[in-house]
């Protein structure tokens, strides 16, 4: 799918554009979680939770840490590599043409 913004090539999943950031349109139904490998710090368990739900990634792990800290670090560090094993990987979005998503004027 394209990026209602940017016009560029995002995963179908992506709540989020990757390039600039602007929300999509609502998910398709049957929506899965995914960990995303477009926008990931650690293995991407938090964007993938953030697109599931809609919510920006830096949202989703400002949240991450904050229980993890509440609830001790043990029980945040443990459901963060059980996703990191349960969710599979999203799968990788190619670009096609490398010259359109290139900034600035295109040669014609």
């Amino acid at each position: 799918m394209n990026c209602l913004s940017c016009r560029r090539e995002i995963a179908d999943s992506s709540s989020f554009c990757c390039y600039c950031g602007a929300h999509q349109a609502p998910g398709v139904a049957g929506q899965r979680l995914m960990r995303s490998i477009m926008d990931k710090k650690i293995a991407g368990v938090c964007s993938g939770f953030a697109d599931y739900f809609g919510v920006d990634p830096t949202v989703m792990r400002i949240i991450w840490a904050f229980v993890t800290l509440a609830t001790g670090i043990v029980p945040g560090l443990a459901a963060y590599l059980v996703a990191w094993f349960l969710m599979p990987q999203a799968p990788f979005v190619a670009a096609r043409d490398a010259a359109s998503h290139a900034p600035g004027p295109q040669a014609r």
